[in-house]
C-alpha cells in the first residue's frame, strides 16, 4: 500500500503601511520615527506618509510581523497585518528593509512645516527650512524608556540641587552673621563695664636703665629710655604698623619694632561715660579723636587721652600686645625711650599727657604687657564662627559648582 504526503502550505504575513496617523500623533515625530526605524531620509520617510496604503515586507512569521506592527504604532503610524499563503517556506528577511527595498523616493513629499507638496529633496520650496533640522529640533528629546530611567536615576541620585540650596541659605546667613557681629565686636561698653579703679593716671618715674640695643629682621636699634613708664586704660583705636601696606615703617623708615600703635583713655573720660560719645580712628603716626557736640568736646578730657607706640622684639610679648583690641581694658608697662638705628630713623617720645600736636604721642618700649578686661566676648566669638561657616560655604557652593550636574529648566 503506498501512502503519498500532501505538501500543506505555510501561512505568511505582510505589513502594511496605510500612509495615515494615528489621531493626535504630531506629524514632525511620526516622519523622525518612522525615518529611524527605516533608516530612511527625513525626505524619504515623509514621502512614504502620504495618505496612500503601501506594502512594506511580506513572507514574515505572525510573531515578527506583530512585533513590527507594534513598533510603528508605538510611533502613532497606522500599519496591519496581511495573511498569505505560499508554497514552501521562504527566507524571512529582516522587516525594516533597506531604503532601495522600499523604493520610497518616488512621487513627491510634504513639507512638516508648511505641508508644501512638492518633489523629495532636503530644503523646503516654499518655506526655506531644512527637513533635517526641522524634524531634530521639533523631535521630543527622550524616548518613554529613558525618561523612566533617567526619573529612576534622579531618585537614587545625590540631591545636588537640595544641597545647593541648603549651602546658598547657610552662606547668605552666616555673611548676614558676620557683617553684623563686625560691626558689634567694636562698640564700646558702659563705663559701668570697666575696672574704674585701675584706670588712674599714667605713672612715669626716672630711670636707671642705661642705653641698649636690640635687634630685629637683622637692623640693629638703639633704645634710649627717658623714664619708667606704667599704664591702665581702654583701648579705643588701633593701628598694626607692621602690616604690608604701612610703607612708612616697613619700607622707608625699616622700622621693625614699632608692630602696633594704641589710642587709650582713661579717668574721667571713662567713668563718666564721654568717651563713648566720641569717634577715634588711628592713621599710620596719629590718633584722630573728634565729635559734632561741642558740649561732648567739653566734657572730654584730653589730657587723658595717649596714641601710644608700642616697641618690642619678644615674641611673647607680640602676641599679648597684637590680642588687645577696641574695647579692651589693658595694663603696660615699660620704658618712655627714644629709639634709632643706623640707616638713619630715629623717633623720640612725648613725657607730657597734656601736649598735641606732632610729637605728642608717647613711644614706649615694652616690657609687660596685659589685658584686665576683655570688652564683646561673645560677639568676638560669633564674628569668628561666622567667617569660618561663611568661608567653608563659599566653598562647598563652589565645589557643586563643577560638579553637581547640569540641570536645564523645565
Amino acid at each position: 500500500m503506498r501512502s503519498s504526503e500532501s505538501q500543506c502550505p505555510l501561512k505568511r504575513y505582510s505589513l502594511m503601511l496605510s500612509g495615515e496617523l494615528h489621531p493626535g500623533t504630531p506629524r514632525h515625530q511620526a516622519v523622525a520615527a518612522f525615518a529611524e526605524l527605516l533608516r530612511l531620509t527625513l525626505p524619504q520617510a515623509d514621502a512614504a506618509l502620504n495618505g496612500r496604503p503601501r506594502k512594506l515586507k511580506d513572507d514574515l512569521t505572525l510573531e515578527r510581523a506583530q512585533a513590527a506592527q507594534a513598533r510603528f504604532e508605538a510611533a502613532g503610524i497606522a500599519c496591519l497585518v496581511r495573511e498569505e499563503t505560499t508554497e514552501a517556506p521562504q527566507s524571512a528577511a529582516a522587516v525594516f528593509a533597506q531604503p532601495s527595498d522600499l523604493d520610497l523616493q518616488k512621487g513627491g513629499m510634504r513639507c512638516p512645516n508648511c505641508g508644501e507638496e512638492q518633489p523629495p529633496g532636503d530644503i523646503c520650496r516654499r518655506c526655506g527650512i531644512a527637513f533635517s533640522k526641522f524634524v531634530h529640533a521639533r523631535s521630543p528629546s527622550k524616548t518613554p524608556e529613558r525618561a523612566t530611567l533617567l526619573r529612576q536615576a534622579d531618585a537614587s541620585a545625590f540631591p545636588y540641587r537640595l544641597v545647593n540650596q541648603l549651602t546658598l541659605l547657610l552662606f547668605l546667613a552666616s555673611l548676614g552673621l558676620l557683617l553684623w557681629s563686625h560691626w558689634q565686636k567694636d562698640q564700646l561698653p558702659p563705663a559701668s563695664f570697666y575696672d574704674s579703679a585701675r584706670l588712674v593716671e599714667p605713672r612715669q618715674t626716672p630711670t636707671g636703665t642705661e642705653p641698649f640695643q636690640i635687634e630685629a629682621e637683622g637692623i640693629q636699634y638703639r633704645i634710649e629710655p627717658l623714664f619708667d613708664y606704667e599704664l591702665d586704660g581702654v583701648v579705643v583705636s588701633l593701628h598694626d604698623s607692621d602690616v604690608f601696606w604701612d610703607i612708612y615703617h616697613a619700607k622707608d623708615w625699616k622700622d621693625f619694632i614699632n608692630i602696633r600703635d594704641l589710642c587709650v583713655v582713661w579717668g574721667d573720660n571713662v567713668t563718666s561715660g564721654v568717651f563713648r560719645d566720641m569717634t577715634y580712628k588711628n592713621t599710620t603716626w596719629t590718633c584722630w579723636v573728634a565729635t559734632d557736640d561741642s558740649a561732648t568736646a567739653q566734657r572730654f578730657a584730653w589730657n587723658q587721652l595717649s596714641n601710644n607706640h608700642l616697641l618690642t622684639h619678644s615674641g611673647y610679648l607680640y602676641r599679648a600686645i597684637k590680642s588687645a583690641e577696641i574695647g579692651d581694658q589693658i595694663h603696660f608697662s615699660g620704658k618712655l625711650a627714644n629709639y634709632s638705628h643706623a640707616g638713619g630713623f630715629s623717633r623720640g617720645t612725648s613725657t607730657r599727657r597734656d601736649d598735641t600736636g606732632n610729637g605728642a604721642c608717647e613711644t614706649v618700649y615694652v616690657e609687660d604687657f596685659q589685658i584686665t578686661r576683655k570688652s564683646n566676648p561673645g560677639w568676638r566669638l560669633v564674628n569668628r564662627l561666622s567667617f569660618w561657616l561663611t568661608l567653608l560655604s563659599l566653598l562647598g557652593l563652589t565645589i557643586l559648582f563643577f560638579v553637581a550636574p547640569y540641570r536645564p529648566r523645565r
